[in-house]
């Protein structure tokens, strides 16, 4: 008997149900079967579905004679199911990747419930994917299992039945089955909540909802939404043959008006002409099972009160009026929004014609995120050397947390972030600031970037649209044109930024402050860090760090880290670091060996806390090897990536490390301990050789005394590396500063 029976209903879908069907075939978890129930689909999903039924044993296929509905279909489905819980998946709809391990490793903690209630996302045709608004009455908080009574707040989260996962045995005993028709979860889904003995929650993205822009039957202009009204019947039948289920009947009752106001309010589900006599089937549901006691907020109040009433033409007059009154509110707060540009505009110009304040500094960091990266370690080296140098950081709102004391938080958009641009002698920024920043006589404007370029860059990208976007090339030098420092950490980054950011600049090749602090750290120090991440005494942690792809819309990890883990065993963590572009993937931080660290603000932190970094193109491996730890690339969609963004030299011809093509390389080279031997450090030493030759604890020292203090001669050098951890590799190269042009 299998863990999981997943029955898939198909009609219509067949552009859709290979993705559906291979994303839960091919899950890690393999304890589950699949019932397709093709419903007479008059398209190709019958055979489709029968394919997979030659190819994988685990799938069955049902053809129904006839064309009876998703209600019919499902119950179908469940004759045919073995399992011991039953998931409903629509035939153009997928699982997340590890959804079933997650929803088995729930189901064990939390005892076996009748009903596991978990989270899903909607996915456009464009690619965006959006999570559920109401994911927060999910939380895993309080008993592992429950009665509705104790969290009734669950019937607020979308009532159909693919985002719960349900106990065979317990469907069985109750007798629920899906009536005909549309809205055929709704006489499902809460009579199963209202008399399940133990219901779980599972705060884990499973289900990827596809928003089809056309063909989804609620987008579809039919009578057969007239349907709502006897699955509520059905409702109240299945309340009333229980007593003991009264106290739900006030709760029902307002959710069944909730219900009537969106699809009477919603376009192109009634028909044109029909709205009144739906209106007067809600009134008549309304005087049939009105039930006070259920508490409605007030802006639901009047809606209510006219349902009851049946006063159709006023619902529609204050219906319009609602939108009216929306569109004139956004007109407003789009006016509001102009005039206050304009003032500060107004303001920002009026400030240039005032002097440059010289002791004045202003840093910010990839486009306004919180204190990182090489201004972040400008910053404080510029504090310490300067005197009387005051400086500023510009960030989010939710991010001044991470900008240290004494040193001037300013947010984006305001007046004083607009004073600090227009007065503030210098300016360093490791991406551009604002196109409308105008650089004045005096001002000095130092552009770190943030790490050595691997993939293309700048002017570079004129040749890979794909990964330009819609990016303005001419701003882009109209920006560059302002820069009077380009930093550079290696003779590699000096060729690349003058001919892909070509000005008049001048290039330090100073090396990068933002890998001063990795000749600093304490063990003590990292002790501590490790601890605050959760990384357990005695693991090995690796710093897993994939960059974005631009040829993907949806973001997810390339590498399986669960498959990884029940390689490595139970000694290894992995510390998951999304890329600050992209989201991090549903259900890896559930895992109790993978930490997700995607929120810690510094990375240089998570550098220092780790072991070893798995990385793809990331420009993080030319920092970590500073830390003499190993690396390891994974570069398994290598062709892929080049053909999208193109990349200036082939990692795999000298890499930093160990380098997997696959998921089974990257294991092997684990297991035979490949990843930190001996020639793992030849690489990694000869590349930190290359790519690090001034990194040496002084780079932030350097800058700051040749921009902020004007000193050229008797720069702190750079030094070999020596002490524990560090291989010697020779590191006494003089800097170097020219002028580009």
């Amino acid at each position: 008997m299998p863990r999981f029976s997943v029955i898939v209903p198909a009609y219509r879908v067949q552009a859709y149900l290979h993705a559906c069907l291979d994303s839960v075939l091919n899950q890690s978890f393999k304890d589950h079967e699949v019932v397709v129930v093709d419903d007479c689909s008059p398209d190709s999903c019958g055979s489709i579905a029968d394919e997979y039924a030659v190819r994988d044993p685990r799938v069955t296929v049902v053809h129904l004679p006839d064309n009876s509905g998703l209600g019919p279909a499902r119950n179908a489905g469940i004759a045919r199911a073995t399992g011991d819980y039953l998931l409903f998946l629509d035939g153009d709809d997928t699982f997340a990747p590890e959804a079933l391990q997650t929803i088995a490793d729930r189901l064990e903690a939390t005892g076996g419930p009748d009903v596991l209630v978990y989270d899903y996302t909607r996915t456009y045709w464009s690619g965006e994917s959006v999570r559920n608004v109401l994911s927060h009455h999910l939380a895993e908080t309080g008993p592992d299992s429950f009665r509705l009574a104790d969290r009734p707040e669950l019937l607020k989260i979308l009532m159909v039945v693919w985002n719960k996962a349900y106990r065979r045995a317990f469907v069985e005993a109750e007798g629920f089955t899906f009536p005909p028709g549309y809205y055929e979860d709704t006489p499902w889904t809460y009579p199963v909540l209202m008399a399940a003995g133990s219901i779980a929650v599972l705060d884990t993205v499973c289900v990827e909802y596809r928003q089809r822009r056309r063909g989804n039957i609620l987008s579809t202009t039919t009578h057969r939404h007239f349907d709502v009204f006897d699955q509520y019947d059905r409702v109240f039948a299945f309340i009333d043959a229980r007593p003991e289920l009264s106290v739900w009947r006030p709760v029902i009752f307002r959710r069944m008006l909730d219900h009537f106001s969106t699809l009477f309010t919603s376009r192109g589900r009634l028909p044109r002409g029909s709205r009144a006599r739906f209106f007067r089937r809600a009134r008549a549901h309304c005087r049939r099972y009105r039930t006070p006691g259920a508490s409605v907020p007030r802006r639901t109040r009047l809606r209510h009160s006219l349902l009851r009433l049946g006063a159709h033409r006023t619902y529609r007059a204050l219906w319009a009026a609602q939108r009216l009154g929306g569109r004139v509110g956004r007109a407003i707060a789009a006016t509001r929004r102009a005039v206050r540009a304009a003032v500060l505009q107004a303001h920002y110009r009026v400030q240039l014609r005032l002097p440059v304040r010289g002791r004045d500094a202003v840093f910010a960091a990839y486009w306004h995120r919180g204190y990182t990266c090489s201004p972040a370690a400008l910053e404080a080296a510029a504090r310490t050397l300067v005197p009387g140098l005051r400086t500023a950081w510009i960030c989010r709102p939710q991010d001044a947390h991470t900008v240290p004391e004494g040193t001037r938080v300013l947010h984006p958009g305001t007046a004083a972030y607009w004073t600090a641009l227009a007065r503030s002698k210098y300016l360093v920024n490791n991406v551009n600031f604002d196109r409308r920043l105008v650089k004045r006589r005096g001002q000095v404007l130092l552009q770190t970037h943030h790490g050595t370029p691997l993939k293309t860059m700048g002017t570079d990208l004129l040749q890979y649209p794909a990964a330009a976007g819609n990016m303005d090339f001419a701003q882009l030098m109209r920006n560059v044109d302002k820069w009077d420092y380009s930093l550079s950490a290696n003779q590699h980054s000096t060729l690349v930024w003058e001919r892909t950011y070509p000005s008049g600049c001048t290039t330090l090749e100073y090396g990068s402050p933002r890998n001063d602090v990795f000749h600093r750290a304490d063990p003590a120090g990292t002790a501590r860090l490790r601890t605050l991440l959760g990384v357990p005494e005695g693991s090995t942690a690796l710093l897993y760090a994939p960059t974005h792809r631009d040829y993907r819309r949806a973001q997810r990890h390339p590498l399986d880290l669960e498959r990884l883990l029940r390689v490595l065993g139970p000694r290894f963590v992995v510390l998951a670091r999304a890329h600050y572009l992209d989201v991090p993937a549903s259900g890896h931080a559930r895992h109790p060996g993978i930490i997700d660290v995607s929120g810690h603000p510094s990375v240089e932190e998570l550098c220092l806390a780790s072991d070893g970094l798995i990385t793809d193109y990331s420009s993080l491996m030319f920092d970590y090897v500073n830390l003499d730890r190993p690396v390891v690339l994974h570069l398994e969609d290598q062709q892929a990536y080049e053909a999208a963004r193109g990349m200036y030299f082939d990692p795999a011809s000298f890499p930093p490390g160990a380098v997997a093509r696959d998921q089974e390389e990257l294991h092997e080279i684990f297991t035979t301990d490949h990843w930190r031997g001996p020639r793992s450090a030849q690489r990694r030493a000869a590349f930190r050789a290359r790519f690090c030759p001034y990194d040496d604890g002084h780079a932030a020292e350097r800058v700051v005394r040749r921009v902020f203090l004007g000193e050229t001669p008797g720069l702190p050098g750079a030094a070999p590396l020596t002490g524990p951890g560090h291989t010697g590799v020779p590191r006494q190269v003089p800097v170097r500063e020219f002028t580009d042009g």
